[in-house]
């Protein structure tokens, strides 16, 4: 029809530009009603595109609406979660132990829209009981006290026994007690002698003490560090204990015995992280320490400690770093390392697959945490999943029982684990199209297939462990003592910090008591000939004591 129009509007218009008046006088104002129209239509379509416009618009509004409110549902569901673990982190189990269900267990069905099966009342319900063999009886189910234990006797005779009575044994009962720490006042007498002829004076020489400006004994040191290092009593607490038994000791006396005990004790300090740079294969963690900040009175700074862990030697190792978690710490640490380094999923450690000559092993502890935290979104491939890393664990636990040689542990991976591993990386790559990448589930199949080429090296060797756990476990008595101290009061006294966590870590590995170890390393260091320092190490002394 606008074709038309625009047609009788166009003949209109050069009727009049050659001044044509033939036409009737109602043809013509019917040509002036039609170009009327044609304005009227061409505003009307000017109209029409103004409010597809404005459709379009409100569209593209409404399409950015709804990826608003998916990422809104997203970050709920994360939250969510989120809220989920601290929750169970404070109030919930800490363990992460799997257990699988049972199929043949009975579920009792709580869910309210769930009515129980109804029994007919004549049905008859049998089943087979099995009790379960008893124990055979102990006599005396209390555990033993320990014979290296000083034993003092106390006798209690009988009141009024008859003349002519015979003794024909006694009854004997063993109850443990405990005297408090007491502390006592070491007094060294020395007596002088002048020689005859007046050829001059003798003395005995005064015992090595280590540190002989002060009054504070080797076993006084030993006690105050083993306190705050290993039963994490802070200084000021242990202060306060003093004052109660009438002992007044002030925190500052107590903080300079320790940074001066801390610098005696560094060049151990240093043999360990001589004989850690020269082994080739180590566990690597790393964890936060707040520091105090001398231009912010009031404010800290976070420092790092990172824990190096040999198994051969049995040692431990702390590193200060005032500020840093990057992977070039590794190379101050441990220049010209060659050989493996099992450490988690940060980030830090892929650059050391840049290096030729090392290798990375990863954590299956992580990555069984991951699953075991998706449990709640998707039991079903979680459960899955846990089973399989289970099954994984019980290949280590039986090399560990059956105290396999490290050739004999590489021989069961290869044959039981390696096969295991194979499959289960199929089964994490058929997953992956099908999961939502932001959810538990989701997460931890993601990330333990992008770690899968480090998680299976540890069947390589049978040196490697499944785990980094030994690094865990070595970092985590910073992790309560910090919680207990709460900060460092400077960078100085952080790296004497990592000083005697290696000490008092070397000695929790090779099971040696660190207040006896610290005593006696305390009253020999100062007489110690530097070329047999490592003999004073924890895993050589208690060797040498045996």
């Amino acid at each position: 029809m606008l074709v038309y129009i625009k047609y009788f509007s166009y003949f209109y218009t050069v009727i009049q530009a050659k001044n044509i008046s033939f036409f009737s006088p109602k043809i013509e104002f019917l040509l002036q009603e039609i170009e009327l129209l044609r304005v009227l239509i061409s505003e009307n379509e000017k109209v029409i595109l103004e409010k597809e416009c404005i459709i379009s618009q409100k569209n593209e509004i409404i399409s950015n609406k709804d990826e608003i409110i998916s990422k809104k549902d997203e970050a709920i569901f994360d939250l969510t979660f989120q809220l989920q673990q601290y929750r169970r982190a404070i109030y919930g189990s800490k363990s992460e132990r799997f257990v699988p269900e049972n199929p043949d267990q009975l579920r009792l069905a709580f869910d309210l829209g769930e009515e129980l099966p109804v029994v007919p009342e004549k049905e008859q319900i049998t089943y087979a009981r099995h009790k379960r063999a008893k124990k055979p009886a102990i006599p005396n189910a209390r555990l033993s006290i320990p014979a290296h234990l000083e034993r003092i006797t106390e006798i209690i005779e009988p009141e009024n026994i008859p003349e002519g009575s015979k003794k024909m044994g006694e009854e004997v009962t063993e109850i443990m007690e405990m005297k408090p720490a007491k502390i006592y006042v070491r007094r060294i007498v020395r007596p002088k002698y002048a020689l005859p002829l007046e050829a001059g004076v003798m003395i005995a020489n005064l015992p090595s003490l280590p540190l002989p400006r002060s009054n504070a004994g080797p076993s006084l040191l030993a006690h105050l560090i083993v306190n705050k290092y290993v039963n994490h009593l802070p200084f000021y607490r242990q202060v306060q204990m003093f004052k109660r038994d009438g002992i007044v000791l002030a925190e500052s006396t107590i903080n300079n015995w320790f940074a001066n005990t801390a610098d005696l004790l560094e060049p151990l300090y240093n043999s360990i992280w001589k004989i850690i740079k020269g082994l080739n294969h180590l566990f690597v963690d790393e964890s936060t320490i707040p520091v105090l900040n001398i231009d912010k009175p009031g404010g800290t700074v976070k420092g790092y400690h990172w824990i190096f862990k040999g198994i051969d030697p049995n040692l431990v190792f702390f590193y200060y770093n005032k500020g840093s978690r990057g992977y070039h710490i590794l190379h101050e640490v441990l220049p010209g390392f060659q050989g493996a380094v099992q450490c988690d999923g940060y980030g830090a450690y892929d650059d050391l697959e840049k290096v030729k000559g090392i290798i990375t092993i990863g954590c299956w502890a992580h990555a069984r945490r991951k699953f075991e935290q998706a449990l709640g979104n998707d039991p079903k491939l979680a459960g899955y999943a846990l089973l399989k890393i289970q099954e994984l664990y019980e290949i280590e636990r039986r090399a560990t029982d059956a105290n396999y040689t490290y050739d004999q542990i590489k021989e069961l991976r290869e044959t039981e684990s390696y096969p295991k591993l194979k499959k289960f990386e199929s089964w994490l790559l058929e997953q992956i199209p099908t999961i939502l990448p932001k959810s538990p589930i989701g997460k931890a199949i993601i990330y333990t297939y992008g770690m899968y080429p480090k998680l299976v090296r540890y069947v390589l060797d049978g040196r490697y462990r499944i785990d980094n756990n030994l690094a865990e476990n070595g970092v985590r008595p910073l992790a309560v003592g910090r919680k207990n101290y709460l900060f460092c009061g400077n960078h100085q006294s952080a790296e004497r910090t990592a000083i005697i966590y290696s000490l008092m870590g070397s000695c929790k590995v090779n099971d040696v008591n660190p207040g006896e170890w610290l005593t006696d390393v305390l009253s020999k260091i100062q007489d110690q000939n530097i070329q047999k320092l490592d003999e004073l190490l924890p895993h050589n002394w208690k060797v040498n004591r045996t």
